[in-house]
Formats: C-alpha cells, sequence, structure tokens
C-alpha cells in the first residue's frame, strides 16, 4: 500500500512540473508569447439545471462555485463544489447532495470555446440518504468573460441517475 501511494504521489508530481515542459514560445506580427502568460486564479458562481436520465428522479437544481487556475492561455485546472438537488418522481424522496470535482479545461477555439473533463466525489446530504459517489463530468462551454455557459453531462456511480446540465456562470479573476 505504501508503494503505491508512493508511485502515485511521483506521478502527479512529474505531471505537475512536466506540463511547464510543453510551453512554447509564440512569435510572428503582434502575437506575445505564451511564456509570458501570467498565470492567475478565477473564481465563478454558478447555476445549473438538470435533465436527470435516471428511473428515479426527473431533473435538477443547483449552484457551483468553480476555483480555476490558468496554466496557459488555453489549458486551466479546476475544482469545483456546490449543491445539487435531483427532484423525485412518484413515490421517493427528492436527492440533495454536495458534488466536490477537480477538472481539465482547455480552450479549442478562439480562446472562448472549450472542452473540460471533471471527476470527484458527490455526497448526499438529504433525505436519509447517506451515499458518497464517484462522478464524472465531461462538457463544453463558451467563455465570454465575464459569461461562461456549459452544457455537460455528470454522471454517478451510486445514485442511480445521471444528468445533462446547463451551467450559466459568472466569473471573475481574482
Amino acid at each position: 500500500m505504501k508503494t503505491m501511494n508512493f508511485k502515485m504521489m511521483v506521478m502527479g508530481a512529474i505531471m505537475l512540473f512536466g506540463m511547464n515542459a510543453f510551453a512554447q514560445k509564440i512569435t510572428g506580427s503582434g502575437e506575445a508569447a505564451i511564456d509570458n502568460y501570467p498565470q492567475r486564479f478565477r473564481l465563478g458562481v454558478g447555476l445549473n439545471g438538470s435533465y436527470a436520465t435516471g428511473d428515479y428522479f426527473n431533473w435538477g437544481l443547483g449552484g457551483d462555485v468553480r476555483l480555476q487556475y490558468d496554466l496557459t492561455k488555453k489549458t486551466s485546472l479546476t475544482l469545483t463544489t456546490g449543491f445539487t438537488n435531483l427532484f423525485a418522481k412518484d413515490d421517493y424522496k427528492d436527492l440533495g447532495y454536495i458534488p466536490a470535482k477537480l477538472g481539465f479545461k482547455a480552450f479549442v477555439w478562439e480562446d472562448q470555446f472549450y472542452v473540460m473533463g471533471e471527476a470527484g466525489a458527490g455526497f448526499a446530504v438529504t433525505n436519509g440518504y447517506n451515499e458518497t459517489t464517484f462522478l464524472w463530468a465531461p462538457g463544453v462551454g463558451y467563455a465570454l468573460d465575464p459569461i461562461d455557459i456549459s452544457v455537460r453531462y455528470e454522471g454517478s456511480n451510486d445514485f442511480h441517475t445521471d444528468q445533462v446540465a446547463l451551467r450559466v456562470a459568472y466569473a471573475f479573476k481574482l
């Protein structure tokens, strides 16, 4: 077990330090060097509405806070948390949970359209639910400072539902 933890720590350190090795300097008329891009934090506050795809829930509503660290002009790391309530069908109880997800965002077109992947945990906190589940969430979005609009698919292992969510957020630089 200790060997596995040590290997994971070494791999994580290599990934963090190795990301800077891929930076390239762009030269040409009027273009700035990527090497000089200021790495900074952003904070986004968003509202989420979702359609639940499982048998137990109809739709969801929630809010989140996303901390984003810009590695380069085209890539960012994210940390997202908040609260989501899934509204139940029939005789089931609503499910409220707190997501905690780490992610990676890559801008793919004109520094505004992006793809994003997140993974983490969902902690059930309402109506007697006590599960903690693995969450994964690929998505696409459009960021036009300070508004961020995205669509994501969020899958869960133990909540017996997945969802397609629309997020509208206000983001600002820290």
